[in-house]
């Protein structure tokens, strides 16, 4: 496999592609999608109410095409790392928009890394938490260990 390949195997979801439609297409069901992506039914209205997806409707039955694939994938990898909804949206726009590439990999990075310091700051707290609930059972234990008599 040539070096080109392996990157374009290694880009995350998040990168894209978010494939365009066109021609014949593969159309899911909502329970095909929901399995395909081990979501709920609920998830899915979720992101069409709040218009991440599109799906097709025939009736009252909603049909997902490739171009919905590929955007949940986007969706659920930004979801894992933490990005709010209308973060989600700007990823699709930078993805699905017309820069050149590498200008849309930059502004995608940027909005990881942003989230990378978020992230670190909440790891920070939550250590800073750990410690402090550590102090706290130890004191608890030494109670519990003198019978309850040094308060």
């Amino acid at each position: 496999m040539s070096n080109l390949a392996t990157k374009i195997l290694d880009a995350p979801d998040i990168a894209g592609p978010i494939v365009k439609d066109g021609g014949e297409e593969k159309l899911l069901a909502i329970s095909e999608m929901s399995d395909l992506f081990d979501v709920t039914l609920r998830t899915l209205r979720f992101y069409e109410e709040k218009g991440l997806l599109n799906p097709v409707r025939k009736g009252a039955r909603r049909y997902y095409r490739p171009h919905d694939v590929s955007r949940m994938k986007v969706i659920l990898q930004a979801k894992k790392i933490g990005l709010t909804l209308g973060e989600i949206r700007r990823v699709i726009a930078i993805v699905e928009g017309n820069l050149p590439r590498i200008e849309q990999l930059r502004q995608l990075r940027k909005i990881c890394a942003d989230q990378e310091g978020i992230l670190r700051e909440h790891q920070a707290q939550v250590d800073e938490q750990i410690s402090e609930m550590q102090g706290v059972v130890a004191s608890l234990d030494t109670l519990i260990d003198a019978g309850g008599d040094a308060a």
